[in-house]
């Protein structure tokens, strides 16, 4: 199994001020956070472990650690993104364990969590094949992965609904990230099969929704 394909990260990293605008804008999507959240936790028992791989300011987690009182961990490669979301934990009163790390060299031993998610941040890898193959590593065996992303192919229409309500500025300035940087490096369902089939997993299920698609792995 090779390392290909790679793909060059493309912009500005998640540090900064940047991290900080990035923490306020996806604050508004806290229910969204919380029904992905509910959705996650029926695949759970009290003693399961979580990972969330680029959990940025932490919101999923967080909302996982409220709602099932188990072992959540974060691992993001923005160390902005760390300080951030340890903060928001802090506030919310809630334990996860917040790392720095790069999602293709986990920093875990084999078959230490039973779910893995990462939300948003898929497309942003630049070794992709290497991050699903360290994903499948540190799960045990009969656990699960859910990757949530956007769509090459989203509809313009989800995206007008999606920065509804947050001023003028910011909806011009997520709208033009949307239709340039993001849609540039999104997967279509038919990149985003031929690459599972590369990697360990071998096969996954793909869902797709207007604006984004959910990927299934199992191990």
């Amino acid at each position: 199994m090779t390392d290909a394909p790679t793909r060059p990260q493309k912009g500005r990293p998640m540090e900064g001020l940047i991290a900080s605008w990035y923490a306020r804008q996806t604050a508004h999507d806290i229910e969204e956070f919380r029904r992905a959240a509910r959705r996650v936790a029926a695949h759970l028992n009290s003693g399961s472990r979580v990972l969330e791989i680029a959990p940025g300011p932490g919101y999923l987690a967080i909302e996982l650690a409220r709602l099932t009182g188990g072992s959540v961990t974060g691992v993001d490669i923005s160390r902005s993104f760390v300080r951030i979301a340890e903060e928001n934990a802090r506030k919310a009163g809630v334990r996860v364990d917040f790392e720095h790390g790069d999602a293709a060299d986990l920093p875990f031993p084999d078959d230490q969590f039973d779910f893995i998610v990462c939300r948003a941040a898929f497309k942003n890898f630049s070794r992709p094949l290497v991050a699903l193959n360290e994903m499948r590593r540190v799960l045990k065996r009969g656990g699960s992965a859910l990757i949530i992303d956007l769509r090459k192919d989203f509809s313009p229409h989800a995206v007008q609904d999606y920065v509804r309500g947050r001023g003028p500025i910011n909806a011009f300035i997520i709208r033009l990230i949307f239709s340039t940087v993001l849609k540039k490096r999104a997967y279509t369902k038919e990149t985003l099969t031929r690459l599972v089939a590369q990697s360990q997993f071998g096969q996954g299920e793909i869902r797709l929704d207007p604006i984004g698609f959910e990927l299934w792995l199992h191990k």
